[in-house]
């Protein structure tokens, strides 16, 4: 260490603790890359050299195993920005920028907050601190590059995927009523139950046209539809249930069931609270689309029909609810009733009665909607009195 650096080193930095942030990316590397882990934990050493006590220097090391992309799920990297924020920290030791952050807005909140506190940050090249503006340059530069990094090892991975996938050679998870044979070939499901049930689910869709008719016809047949668990002790077994709402249209819009081989269907973005949010592509931006590459449960023809029945479906629904009325009236728990048997939110229906008095009726479709079962629940709203006929009838 410089004597430069040294000079950054006050007393009121000494009088503070000292963090040291250790993290690795997945579970894996914190079981293999045990070399990486373990120079991370050795910067311990170098606090003490600069000054602190050893029961001063403070480790974080709660986000083994979690990507650096987003603040959101890293507990301790909160942690340590509260700590930062709060003035207790007087330096914080990471062995490189992308242990700390592989993201701008995370990695430049750090700073500003750094600089706001007069809080040091040392790396495995030296000792830095966010006030002086050459550092604050250098430390920018730092997490950009760190953030490109990241990018540049992401765009790389996808574009062998995407590369694999246009050749119709990537091994995607196969919708049930499909499987792999012994040559990697995409085939129908041995089990005649399985192919069954999918061609029941197309047939009774053909002859009622709506979704919603097909799940009623299943749960007043009693039949059960197949599923293909992803996760668990039975992962790859196959599991039957009663057919819901959201099992069909995925059924329905899913172009594998007509021979066709799909990938790039969805683009999902990552919201701002950390959660992701799934977009379904129109056919034209899909990344790969290859006809007749295995076995079909139907033809291209009729895929495309059923497309085209969803969207008029999709659009006439709209309309109507683009015309409705506006939810006004004398229901005071409109959203906010929740029914007691299925914990569903209930819907608020107006019945018109003499003299044109609206009296609420609310609603629970239940599981009638999802799997066509009959609805839970309703109840009528106690009509309430005027107020002039409280007061007549007032004694």
């Amino acid at each position: 260490m410089t004597a430069e650096a040294h000079q950054k080193i006050t007393a009121l930095h000494l009088k503070r603790n000292a963090y040291l942030y250790v993290r690795q990316s997945t579970v894996r590397q914190v079981f293999e890359n045990t070399e990486s882990t373990q120079r991370q934990y050795a910067l311990r050493q170098r606090a003490v050299a600069l000054g602190w006590p050893e029961d001063r220097v403070i480790v974080i090391d709660t986000d083994l195993g979690i990507s650096g992309a987003s603040a959101v799920d890293r507990q301790g990297f909160q942690r340590l920005v509260a700590e930062v924020g709060m003035g207790r920290a007087g330096i914080v030791l990471g062995l490189e920028v992308s242990r700390l952050a592989r993201n701008s807005t995370d990695w430049h909140r750090l700073l500003e907050i750094c600089a706001l506190t007069d809080t040091l940050i040392l790396d495995e090249d030296g000792l830095y601190d966010p006030a002086h503006f050459n550092d604050r340059l250098l430390l920018g530069l730092k997490g950009t590059m760190s953030e490109a990094e990241l990018h540049v090892l992401r765009g790389r991975l996808r574009g062998g995927i995407v590369n694999k996938a246009r050749r119709g050679e990537l091994r995607c998870r196969l919708p049930v009523g499909f499987v792999y044979d012994g040559a990697g070939r995409v085939v129908r499901d041995p089990d005649t139950q399985v192919q069954e049930s999918v061609r029941v689910l197309f047939d009774t869709f053909a002859r009622t046209g709506a979704a919603h008719a097909t799940v009623k016809y299943f749960r007043e047949q009693g039949l059960l539809y197949p599923t293909r668990l992803a996760a668990g002790p039975r992962k790859g077994e196959v599991a039957w249930a009663p057919l819901s709402l959201g099992r069909v249209a995925s059924t329905l819009h899913n172009p594998w069931y007509a021979g066709a081989y799909a990938f790039g269907r969805c683009r999902s973005r990552k919201l701002p609270d950390g959660h992701v949010r799934h977009e379904r592509l129109p056919a034209s931006a899909w990344l790969a689309l290859i006809r007749d590459a295995h076995p079909a449960y139907i033809s291209w023809e009729e895929y495309e029909r059923i497309q085209h029945r969803l969207e008029a479906s999709a659009k006439a629904i709209a309309t109507q609810l683009r015309q409705a009325p506006p939810r006004e009236g004398p229901g005071l728990l409109q959203g906010r009733a929740v029914c007691g048997l299925c914990g569903q939110r209930m819907h608020i229906h107006y019945n018109t009665r003499r003299g044109g008095q609206l009296i609420p009726n609310y609603v629970c479709v239940g599981r009638g909607r999802l799997f066509g079962d009959p609805l839970c629940q309703s109840s009528w709203a106690r009509r309430s009195m005027s107020p002039s006929a409280r007061c007549s009838s007032r004694p």
